[in-house]
């Protein structure tokens, strides 16, 4: 039987999940998007779990881009039907939960949108970065364009847009494309750190904090300022502050209850 296009590791509140073509550097095909938009939806949803990380099958990509097989003959009218029912770009922005890409080896085209879409990128230092859609005539089509700019600034967004060119782990860290880079060895520890330490938190304050952080992209500062307010006073009167408060006060852990 042919392996499941994505596959899904629970470890705790952490849940893994990979996507499965090593064979392809983990091109993502129709079928593997539509698999991977199901997983996060149905993690997302699960109480059980806490942070997803988001990776590649195999030694050599985290996602090598789209399949560009399935780019020939495609007509207006697919196209913006694919739109209309929703990208996995979309489904991966709209996870209310904290995701981190874990980044080795090529993260091209899609798959560096796909990186982008997620909320934290943590890469190993042999990986390389490229929006590459220009070398075959065309553009971002899954936010690239957008996302990319507000991540390291306009003029180095075009540049690697106009330019199609790849970058090594060190410059992408450098102009703010990844987080964190360590060397191949550490990597699984390291994001293992990172989302241990997000899911040791409240649950309710990780996604109320997910969700103003992430509105700095799209309001106004005004607008934003008022949106954090709303938040907060949903946090503060969240059973979880009771608890963390009495915690501080009584120098022990807290102990949350997710609500």
């Amino acid at each position: 039987m042919a392996s499941p296009l994505v596959l899904v590791d629970r470890r705790g509140p952490v849940a893994v999940v990979t996507l499965n073509r090593p064979e392809k550097h983990n091109a993502m095909s129709l079928a593997l998007k539509d698999a991977l938009v199901r997983a996060v939806r149905d993690l997302d949803a699960d109480p059980a779990v806490r942070v997803l990380v988001i990776t590649g099958a195999g030694d050599r990509a985290f996602v090598a881009g789209a399949d560009i097989a399935e780019f020939r003959g495609r007509t207006l009218v697919e196209q913006q039907r694919m739109y209309r029912e929703g990208t996995v770009y979309d489904a991966m922005d709209r996870v209310a939960k904290p995701v981190i890409a874990r980044i080795d080896g090529y993260c091209f085209g899609g798959g560096l949108e796909l990186a982008m879409a997620c909320d934290l990128r943590v890469a190993s230092e042999r990986s390389t970065f490229s929006q590459a859609e220009i070398n075959l005539g065309i553009i971002p089509g899954g936010g690239g364009s957008q996302r990319l700019p507000r991540l390291v600034g306009l003029g180095t967004a075009l540049k690697l847009t106009l330019t199609g060119e790849r970058i090594g782990a060190d410059e992408a860290l450098r102009i703010g494309l990844v987080d964190e880079v360590v060397a191949h060895p550490l990597l699984d520890r390291r994001v293992g750190e990172i989302a241990g330490k997000i899911a040791s938190k409240s649950a309710v304050a990780v996604r109320l904090a997910k969700a103003a952080v992430k509105a700095s992209a799209r309001l106004p500062i005004e607008q934003g300022l008022r949106y954090e307010q709303t938040l907060f006073t949903l946090a503060i009167t969240s059973e979880d502050k009771e608890e963390g408060v009495r915690a501080f006060l009584e120098k022990r852990d807290p102990r949350w209850t997710d609500k």
